[in-house]
């Protein structure tokens, strides 16, 4: 090779590790799909009354996306499929929440994962972390990397506004510290040196203060009448438990528009892919987080990058977060060795591109959430497939129940309202605690009260398939309808057929049952 080819190779590199753009993934904690750019008038739902003027920007200058699915509705398996862009089955001790594997039974298949802010780091990134991690912090290259400040007042948001009379100056001080964690991760970057930065705060996650969402955020829980999801009661307990989780995610919105203004205020925002989302669906509420359902899977999703995406861009298809290391790797001219599910998003998103260039459907399930939520531990298996018309549902275990045992709750009998609203392992633990889920147990037995208590937790049976052109909220179960027959078999064999070439462990004898996926053996 001659000395000016060489040359020209190198000048080439350095040309573009320097215009490498960053990546900045803002990713709150249970939020589901809800921002004002989701309203639509011909749908009535809570996004009528939620405002979020950043996520809005960011998908108006950008892409949003309307169907954008979780892999997992629960934390740990969530964020873990998102950096290693595979299917959460695959990830070993990160496929269930809290990581319950047996170290002594089996190598973990986690021990061989690299996943994306190590593949950046060794690519030459600055990478860093701020708030809820939820994976051994090994998988951002340990706790130095972590830029918690001690206070972490984000995560208190309402409580600490609510207890105070000087508000703005409250407000001051949280987003101070937004910015301090985010500034001091910047300081310590090279010269030129891009950056990988993720912000997972979790005041979106239980308990939030009752009334916040309209003392705070001016959320009037009246406004929701009509609006509620139709698997709850439209009730006022209920609205306003809605309305105060909303204010969280006006919260959210809020603390990532400092972040983006100090990247504005640098020059460095158009160079930066900026990812706005969340790890699952709303928490305590019917079919909400742990469900495969949308209301438990389906999630906000905004990408803006001036560079290569198209702005005013909408993908109506589903997608999954696996996707996004495929994409953030596509980017910045790296690869993974993890063996990713995913695929790459920005052939869509670039001028140009469209819909047809990807999947079209997402891969979503479970197994073990809180621990002790039924009798010796064991999870509640499930998978699903959903395409852009129809959500298939497996239930491997339909003499489960779904959201843990009722412990408490009898024919005669339940826990008080304040064990329930505080507490998750009162009755049924897979659903969050909060004053849904008691004034559901406290109102089950009243008439028309049915249906709901089986939307919140009641057993199911082994395969639901809803038509999502006349029922979006996937409220009719038409498995065993006759004029459905042949789409039940297709996408009941499309999902096997997955779940059998990744070698999904649910499907060899149980093995989720039993160790080294669990402590205690159910054969």
């Amino acid at each position: 090779m001659n000395v000016t080819l060489l040359l020209t190779l190198v000048f080439c590199w350095m040309s573009h590790a320097v215009n490498r753009p960053n990546i900045l993934l803002l990713f709150a904690d249970d939020l589901g799909r809800y921002a004002s750019a989701y309203s639509d008038p011909a749908q009535p739902s809570p996004n009528d009354i939620i405002r979020t003027p950043v996520f809005d920007r960011m998908a108006r200058e950008g892409v949003l996306f309307q169907h954008a699915f979780v892999a997992v509705p629960s934390c740990t398996p969530s964020r873990a499929a998102l950096v290693t862009g595979r299917y959460f089955f695959r990830n070993g001790s990160h496929s269930q929440l809290h990581s319950p594997w047996q170290k002594n039974a089996a190598p973990d298949p986690f021990e061989k994962i690299k996943a994306l802010p190590l593949i950046l780091r060794d690519g030459g990134y600055h990478i860093g972390h701020s708030l809820k991690l939820h994976m051994r912090d090994s998988i951002i290259g340990g706790k130095g990397n972590l830029y918690n400040s001690a206070g972490q007042k984000i995560n208190e948001y309402s409580e600490i506004l609510t207890k105070t009379t000087d508000k703005e100056a409250a407000k001051k001080q949280i987003f101070n510290e937004v910015k301090a964690n985010f500034r001091n991760f910047l300081a310590k970057r090279q010269k030129d040196q891009p950056f990988y930065y993720s912000f997972n705060p979790t005041n979106t996650h239980r308990k939030w203060v009752q009334g916040s969402g309209k003392a705070l955020w001016g959320l009037n829980p009246d406004d929701l009448k009509g609006k509620m999801p139709p698997v709850m009661p439209d009730v006022p307990e209920i609205r306003e438990d809605l309305a105060d989780y909303l204010g969280e995610a006006m919260a959210f919105d809020a603390a990532c528009g400092v972040l983006i203004e100090i990247l504005e205020q640098s020059g460095e925002l158009d160079n930066t892919i900026v990812v706005i989302s969340g790890d699952h669906g709303v928490p305590g509420f019917p079919r909400g987080k742990t469900n495969v359902h949308d209301l438990g899977s389906e999630v906000l999703l905004s990408i803006r990058w001036p560079k290569k995406i198209v702005s005013h861009r909408v993908v109506k298809v589903p997608v999954s977060l696996i996707d996004l290391t495929p994409t953030f790797l596509d980017a910045v001219g790296l690869t993974s060795p993890d063996d990713p599910n995913g695929q790459s998003l920005l052939p869509a998103l670039i001028k140009g591109g469209d819909d047809r260039k990807l999947r079209g459907w997402a891969l979503i399930g479970r197994e073990r959430h809180a621990g002790s939520a039924r009798a010796g531990e064991l999870p509640y298996p499930v998978r699903a497939l959903r395409t852009p018309d129809f959500l298939y549902v497996k239930n491997f275990k339909p003499d489960r129940w779904p959201m843990g045992d009722p412990f408490q709750v009898t024919d005669s009998s339940e826990p008080n309202y304040e064990s329930l609203t505080n507490h998750t392992y009162a009755a049924f633990p897979d659903m969050d605690m909060s004053p849904t889920k008691a004034w559901l147990v406290k109102h089950r037995k009243d008439a028309g009260m049915a249906p709901f208590i089986d939307f919140a937790w009641g057993k199911r049976p082994g395969e639901e398939l809803y038509d999502l052109s006349t029922d979006p909220h996937q409220t009719k179960n038409l498995a065993s309808d006759p004029a459905y027959a042949a789409t039940l078999k297709q996408l009941r064999e499309q999902l096997m057929s997955e779940l059998k070439v990744n070698a999904d462990p649910r499907l060899a004898d149980d093995a989720f049952d039993r160790s080294p996926y669990h402590a205690k053996e159910h054969r």
